[in-house]
């Protein structure tokens, strides 16, 4: 049994359960971040969420807990065996890690969770999030998913980000090749469990959602 901590409005912790949920592992998550606080017993020195124990295991930041899912119990599927497959996967996990968090977390800060903000603000980081996701729509070109045709670690972390970008009341460039992507991931019933959570349009809205998903998968 494997233990997620971490609160189920997270995107880093959604990475987390769809992971699991492709790979139909079980687990228990625990409500943590957030509003809902930290223990003092958190084994995360950084305290951010999520952080997953298993058994004597214990990996926090929300790639790396991708990672070690994908390659105990994934191997090729989640975790390419091609060596040159599995490289590219690993390219654009580290894609997203830079360059995503640099342009649309921002963004979706700002919109939602309150993050102070000027109209010129919002404008840039919406350009820059449609410019660097063009990128991702150029690598989906011919393909199913990131790395061909089989859902693999990429598409984790990066469509658990595709939903709340897809989502949002902002103006997209057209992205042909990631909006057919995106269509695919939502068929996926563990997609539409642990990743298409409502999140709100403001911080109050962000606030009652948290507290409603609390206990929930």
């Amino acid at each position: 049994m494997i233990t997620v901590l971490g609160r189920r409005n997270s995107a880093n912790v959604q990475k987390v359960m769809w992971a699991l949920g492709e790979l139909e592992l079980d687990y228990q998550r625990e409500d943590v971040g957030g509003s809902f606080g930290y223990p003092d017993t958190y084994p995360n020195p950084n305290q951010v969420v999520p952080t997953i124990v298993d058994g004597d295991i214990t990996v926090w930041e929300s790639g790396a807990c991708v990672r070690y899912l994908a390659r105990t119990y994934g191997a090729g599927s989640l975790w390419p065996r091609d060596p040159a497959e599995l490289a590219t996967a690993d390219m654009w996990m580290e894609w997203h890690r830079s360059d995503i968090s640099m342009a649309f977390f921002p963004l979706f800060q700002m919109l939602v969770r309150g993050l102070p903000a000027t109209p010129e603000k919002i404008e840039k980081h919406t350009h820059n999030s449609g410019r660097i996701f063009k990128q991702l729509d150029a690598q989906l070109e011919g393909r199913n998913f990131i790395c061909g045709d089989t859902l693999t670690m990429a598409d984790i972390v990066n469509g658990a980000i595709a939903y709340r970008y897809m989502t949002l009341p902002i103006e997209r460039p057209g992205l042909s090749n990631m909006e057919a992507w995106y269509h695919r991931l939502t068929g996926r019933p563990a997609y539409a469990k642990h990743v298409m959570i409502e999140y709100g349009s403001n911080v109050g809205e962000w606030n009652v959602h948290e507290q409603a998903n609390a206990g929930i998968q």
